[in-house]
């Protein structure tokens, strides 16, 4: 951590206002954190003139007095499958490694206006296809809890925005975005001891997210603080009228009280009987119960409910996600678009060796599985039968809501596995494994949050995950608010 910084957006703004620290040289040294923490490989690649630009700039408007809010001048990283103009957006990919974008992602416009600090552009697994981030063409990213980062014993820092989540939790970025196709944001927030949000589908505009699955995807956020979180919500969240699946009403600034004034009596909490799984932990299991009392204990309901369809979730989850995987690849054919081989054959033998060079093993096999259950042979019994599960698992939320206001799960079923571990395993048993309580959220669009509370044994983070009604974050940020100032997770024993 840059112990030479504060904690939260707020106080960094609060420096800056009062000339303790000055946004020029805070990215100056933001910019040798980097270069210092560069063995993690968070960042695909930097943007150091855009930075220093952006800082000077800032730096006037506070000398000035007229700031743009509490986001101007602070450091923040962006993960590469969002469109930056000028900057490369490589998805970790071959296929897109020489890919400059022309145009800004529209949440990364909105934190530009708002006079944040673009480091750089952070590392993720190939298309955000994975858990670990292990999958880039750049190489894995290692979480910087890890006790040793040499050979292959350090901890993974999850995935698919694993490079966003150590980029904030090493202290480099107050904040980074990510994206949120069925835990991408939450398992590494998890891993790295971070504030993981996925919001209500419609809420973040996707323009300029390079598409994974689109009826899941959604952007989503890192920060180290729930405030620092809301932040950034409050200021991407909302319309845009170049993505025609946001919401169409005027978007309201979400405001909280101060963690002291938060009163849970009369909340009535949700314990999912189907997320005591197999391979929970005994840590990850004490650690759910010890919040569940400590809500109770402050008033709260707290009871257990069923969601009959999470057994079945992680299995339409792949479906939908391979056969969505295969409509959305098949745009980059190396002539139109993507990286383009130096065969020198027919179109039908160009096509092929550009996709075999550009895609990894795990985009080959998810393409190759998903035209599989779209055959018409198979349309019927594969995907026509996991939408209409789909509906099933979004009904489960829908029924379980009418009983509670918020669910509490896991985030991860164990702290962060070590590198050696994890990729004994194929990627899609990890997913398997990994996601079990992430990606029912994407399923039924709904908000969820991943909470640090403590660390385990070996000194690692463990997380809780909070999880409510389409356009509850304002639920999900008082509840989660008062959790993170009753648990008070050590962000400081990176510093030890």
């Amino acid at each position: 951590m840059n112990r030479r910084l504060p904690l939260k957006l707020k106080e960094l703004s609060e420096c800056f206002r009062t000339r303790s620290l000055e946004p020029f040289s805070t990215t100056e040294q933001t910019l040798q954190l980097t270069d210092r923490l560069k063995h993690l490989n968070a960042f695909i690649r930097t943007s150091p003139e855009k930075a220093l630009v952006q800082a000077e700039k800032s730096s006037s408007r506070y000398k000035a007095g007229k700031p743009l809010g509490v986001l101007d001048g602070a450091p923040i990283a962006v993960k590469d499958n969002f469109c930056i103009k000028g900057i490369p957006t490589t998805c970790a990919a071959r296929m897109l490694e020489s890919f400059v974008p022309m145009y800004n992602a529209t949440v990364y416009e909105r934190l530009e206006r708002a006079g944040a600090v673009l480091v750089g552009k952070t590392n993720l697994d190939q298309y955000g296809m994975g858990s670990g981030t292990v999958d880039s063409i750049f190489g894995p990213t290692k979480n910087c809890w890890s006790a040793d980062v040499d050979g292959d014993e350090y901890r993974i820092a999850g995935g698919s925005s694993g490079g966003s989540a150590v980029a904030v939790a090493s202290g480099i970025c107050f904040a980074a975005l990510g994206s949120d196709t069925g835990g991408s944001t939450r398992n590494p927030a998890s891993y790295c001891g971070v504030v993981g949000l996925k919001p209500t589908y419609g809420l973040l505009s996707r323009h300029g997210l390079i598409p994974l699955v689109n009826s899941m995807d959604v952007p989503g956020i890192l920060t180290r603080t729930v405030d620092d979180c809301l932040a950034v919500f409050n200021t991407i969240a909302g319309p845009d009228d170049r993505d025609s699946t946001t919401i169409k009403s005027f978007f309201k600034p979400i405001s909280i009280p101060d963690a002291a004034s938060i009163c849970l009596k009369g909340l009535k909490v949700g314990i999912p009987i189907e997320y005591h799984c197999e391979g929970l932990s005994d840590e990850v299991l004490s650690t759910w119960t010890k919040v569940a009392d400590l809500l109770e204990d402050a008033g709260a309901t707290v009871k257990a409910i069923s969601l009959p369809y999470t057994s079945a979730s992680i299995f339409v989850y792949s479906i939908l996600n391979q056969c969505e995987v295969a409509s959305n690849m098949a745009r980059y054919d190396g002539i139109e678009f993507g990286h383009r081989s130096d065969e020198d054959a027919s179109t039908e033998q160009l096509y092929a060796k550009s996709r075999a060079e550009g895609f990894n093993g795990v985009v080959k096999n998810r393409i190759l599985a998903g035209n599989f259950f779209l055959l018409r042979r198979n349309y019927d019994k594969y995907f026509e039968k996991a939408l209409k599960v789909r509906r099933q698992i979004a009904n489960d939320f829908d029924q379980a809501f009418q009983e509670v206001d918020i669910l509490l799960t896991p985030t991860t079923l164990s702290d962060a596995p070590r590198y050696s571990e994890f990729v004994q395993s194929n990627n899609r048993d990890q997913c398997a494994v990994q996601d079990f309580c992430t990606q029912p959220a994407n399923m039924g669009g709904i908000p969820a949050l991943s909470l640090p509370i403590r660390l385990s044994e070996q000194k690692l983070p463990i997380s809780l995950q909070l999880m409510a009604p389409n356009f509850s974050e304002k639920r999900i940020f008082k509840v989660a608010k008062w959790i993170e100032d009753q648990v008070k997770f050590d962000r400081n024993y990176l510093d030890n």
